[in-house]
């Protein structure tokens, strides 16, 4: 008699547990999974309408005559002082300023710099601009071209130094006036690379380059230079890369 009422148990068990698996497999048959993340032409409108719109270069016309820097800004008011130094550049006893101008909308837009010389009641007149001396900030892949920058005025020199690492480089440079021009005078370029280091001065009113090699690869790192003469002609600043004017 007890076995019977045990095996009906067992029976009814066995019954109850099958029933439930039926149920979970139709629940599971009966789920709609939802996607949670947009279209795809949903997603591509969205990453058109989050793209920089990078304006092009301006047009714009410098005022020839001013008191300070910013009477010499453009009307159109599309750049801010980046960089300024004051000393005397043409010899005349007068601090003159050196100003870069920077886009301000835009990283990878020129970089205007202009020559202020000034007069004996105070005033200033522009004497030269160049859009290409400086190269721009960043390139179109938003990478910084040079970790510092710097400009300043010394010994009736205005020198422009760029700061960079591996494929970058180092440019020194420096200008100064002859007569009525202003051109580059010196520079200096440093570079380094797998197995070595390299450096190129440039001593233009002498019309040489002296070049220097250091093998890295070697403990004792020897280094080998060699002077040579180069045809002597001016370098503008309006016309003048400083990153450029020798490749």
């Amino acid at each position: 008699m007890k076995k019977g009422i045990v095996f009906t148990i067992y029976l009814l068990l066995i019954f109850a547990i099958q029933s439930c698996k039926k149920e979970v497999a139709s629940s599971s048959n009966n789920t709609t999974v939802t996607d949670s993340l947009p279209a795809n032409e949903e997603f591509e409108e969205t990453a058109d309408e989050s793209e920089e719109d990078i304006p092009s270069e301006p047009n714009v016309t410098y005022p020839k005559t001013g008191n300070k820097i910013s009477d010499f800004l453009p009307k159109t008011d599309v750049y801010d002082v980046q960089y300024e130094a004051e000393g005397d550049l043409n010899n005349d006893g007068l601090d003159d300023i050196a100003v870069v101008l920077k886009h301000k909308r835009s990283n990878v837009l020129k970089r205007p710099m202009l020559i202020l010389l000034q007069n004996e009641d105070k005033s200033y007149r522009l004497d030269k601009v160049s859009d290409i001396t400086i190269p721009v900030e960043y390139n179109e892949h938003d990478y910084k071209l040079y970790d510092t920058e710097d400009i300043s005025i010394e010994k009736g020199e205005l020198n422009i130094n760029l700061y960079g690492m591996g494929a970058s480089g180092t440019f020194l440079s420096q200008f100064k006036y002859i007569e009525n021009n202003f051109v580059l005078s010196n520079m200096e370029i440093y570079s380094a690379g797998a197995g070595g280091r390299s450096g190129f001065f440039y001593d233009l009113e002498k019309a040489e380059i002296t070049t220097t090699e250091t093998n890295t690869m070697r403990e004792d790192e020897p280094t080998t230079s060699e002077t040579k003469k180069i045809k002597k002609e001016p370098y503008l600043f309006e016309k003048t890369s400083i990153t450029d004017v020798f490749n």
